[in-house]
Formats: C-alpha cells, structure tokens, sequence
C-alpha cells in the first residue's frame, strides 16, 4: 500500500546488491511511495550483483563509486543532483564489509590492513559522504539520512568481529556529523539498529543461522525483516519525523529490551 509519502522528493540509495538486500526493499519502497533516486554501490559490488534489474524495475539510473573516495563521492553527489533535478531530500547508507569476517580472521588475532580497509568502508564512508553532501549544500532543508547499524555495536556478539567496532565508530559519526547537519542545514541524521536480517553480507558472519533463531525466540515480536526495515527508513525519509534526529533507533521486534524469554528458557529447561 502507498501513502505518497515520498511525493517529489529525491535522493540516493547506497548499497543495493541484490534481491535481499534492505537497500534494495528500501529503493523499491521509495519508488512506491513516489521518490525518486540514484542507485550507487562500489563497481565491484555492480558486477556482483543485479542493480540493473532494480535500476530498470525503479525507473533509476545507476552511478558507480566508492565511498571511501572522495572524488567518487563527489561526482555521485554532482551527478545524482544533475540527473534528478535538484538538492536531495533523503540518502540511505546501506554499506558494511570485514575482510576478517571473511577470511575468517578471529577477532583476538585480527589482519590490521583488513581492519582498517573494513572501517573505511562500513564507517568512515558515512563520514565521506556526509562531509560531500554538506560541503556541497547538496541537502535540501528538513532532508533525511539514514544509516544501517547492529546491536553489536553495544552488546558483545563473538562472531561478528571487527564489524561490531565499526558499527559502533558508524553511531557515533550519526550523532557527531548530525548535530552539525542539524544545526547548520536542518537536515536529520539517525541510525536504524536492525534485527539480524539473511542478506548476503549478513550471512557471511559465522553461525548466523543459529544466531536469527536466538534473536527470533527473545524478540515479542520475531525478528524485523528486510521489507520491515524498508518500511521504517520509508517513516524517517518522510516528513513524518521532522524533528527525529542523533538517534539510534531500534527495529528489532523489541530484543533489545529482552533480557531473557520464555521461549529462551525453555529451551534449557530440563524435559
């Protein structure tokens, strides 16, 4: 269902890679609420996945860049404003990546080169892209950005390494870099902290299988999914939430304020 929520308003997505992606809900979403936007992920990530079928389903145009380059992002931002006609109304950060993840470095013995490529790319980009967008003066007043962020970044999750760190440098660059957007362009920044969703990336991290049952059975109401957080970056890209901003908000069924279930403890109880 579409409330035209979006009417008008245009801006970038980041991320979207495949079928399962929340960047790639998020862009469908967007389209059905009558937004507008350019698509952009690295060029390795293009040749990956299948952008060209959310370009073309989107009626969106594809900008290839990395964002950890700063001369990638600037042209994203001169570009996206070129084709969709003016300043952006709302931007959607959907990146994260560990090379220890994916090497299968533990995190007491971590490669510091794959560290750092990881940091750069889950959250220093954040910091890039915004610091281009408000350079620029790319943002349109009451605009919206939203990043996507895990619950590691407070509580302890042993198999999602490094990229708890970077989750939780990415928080702190909403709420930093926010206040500025805030108070100098009166732009919101916020953070989703999503429930652990089966993207591509999401299951390169070890017993995630396991770990989606886990938070299945705390959260009252089930694990959000992909469409779920879709729908909730839809609510803060609106002009519903004008005045929510430097938050870390929660779409997680309601886990984060579990600490055991029912569920959970039956599950060791003794039959």
């Amino acid at each position: 269902m579409s409330y035209n929520l979006l009417k008008g308003k245009r801006g970038i997505i980041f991320g979207a890679l495949d079928e399962n992606s929340i960047a790639w809900k998020t862009a469908e979403r967007v389209h059905e609420e009558g937004g507008t936007f350019v698509l952009t992920n690295a060029p390795i990530a293009l040749r990956m996945g299948q952008i060209n079928e959310l370009a073309k389903k989107t009626n969106s145009e594809i900008i290839p860049a990395d964002a950890t380059n700063m001369e990638d992002l600037e042209n994203l931002v001169e570009k996206a404003t070129e084709i969709l006609g003016g300043k952006l109304d709302f931007v959607l950060h959907s990146i994260g990546m560990s090379v220890n993840v994916r090497k299968g470095k533990h995190y007491t013995d971590q490669n510091y080169d794959w560290t750092h490529k990881g940091w750069d790319i889950s959250a220093v980009s954040f910091h890039k892209t915004m610091s281009v967008l408000y350079k620029k003066d790319a943002m349109n007043e009451w605009g919206s950005i939203v990043a996507l962020t895990y619950m590691a970044a407070q509580r302890v999750f042993p198999d999602y390494n490094d990229m708890a760190d970077n989750k939780a440098y990415l928080e702190s660059i909403a709420r930093s870099f926010g206040y500025f957007f805030g108070k100098d362009k009166k732009v919101r920044v916020n953070t989703i902290s999503q429930s652990p969703t089966p993207t591509t990336a999401g299951k390169g991290v070890k017993g995630f299988d396991g770990f989606i049952s886990y938070a299945d059975k705390m959260s009252p109401l089930g694990n959000a999914t992909a469409i779920d957080c879709a729908n909730y970056t839809i609510t803060l890209f609106s002009d519903l939430t004008k005045r929510v901003t430097l938050q870390n908000l929660y779409n997680d069924g309601g886990f984060s304020n579990v600490g055991v279930s029912d569920s959970v403890i039956e599950a060791f109880e003794e039959k």
